[in-house]
């Protein structure tokens, strides 16, 4: 596995990648508890992010690497993943669209414990009320990528 840290708009961050794809975001604020080998050159990853902060990239193409999310978590994030730049959703939708309507709860764990904000775009997810909901990145960071997109909340 290999490490690179890059400073964006919402702050410093880590990006994971293993020979399969990226397999984890570190956000401002994470800790990361795996040895990993830090990088010095900029990944695709990388330079995808960078592009996206800048206004240029709505969609990402990097390879994710995603193994060991229990079947309704990679559900649920593979249906986040199908939210278009500058649309949101609620958790609720979010339960229904990975076929468990009642999974609301589980849905906004899903969010919770994503492995890879950004790519997986769990800061489009709101409550029920339209209100922010949580963002493991803070409230701040989930303000601006909302407003990146044009969103206003």
């Amino acid at each position: 596995m290999r490490l690179y840290e890059m400073d964006t708009p919402i702050g410093r961050l880590g990006l994971v990648e293993s020979a399969r794809g990226v397999i984890k975001v570190l956000l401002p604020g994470d800790a990361f508890e795996h040895p990993v080998h830090a990088q010095e050159a900029r990944t695709a990853a990388a330079h995808q992010l960078e592009e996206y902060f800048a206004g240029t990239r709505r969609e990402f193409t990097v390879p994710l690497d995603l193994d060991g999310l229990t079947p309704f978590r990679a559900r649920a994030l593979h249906t986040l993943s199908q939210v278009p730049y500058g649309e949101t959703v609620t958790y609720a939708e979010l339960a229904h669209a990975a076929g468990s309507p009642k999974a609301v709860r589980a849905a906004g764990s899903a969010c919770a414990t994503n492995p890879l904000p950004l790519f997986i775009p769990c800061h489009r997810v709101l409550r029920a009320d339209g209100s922010l909901g949580g963002y493991r990145g803070g409230e701040r960071a989930k303000r601006f990528l909302l407003a990146l997109e044009g969103i206003n909340v």
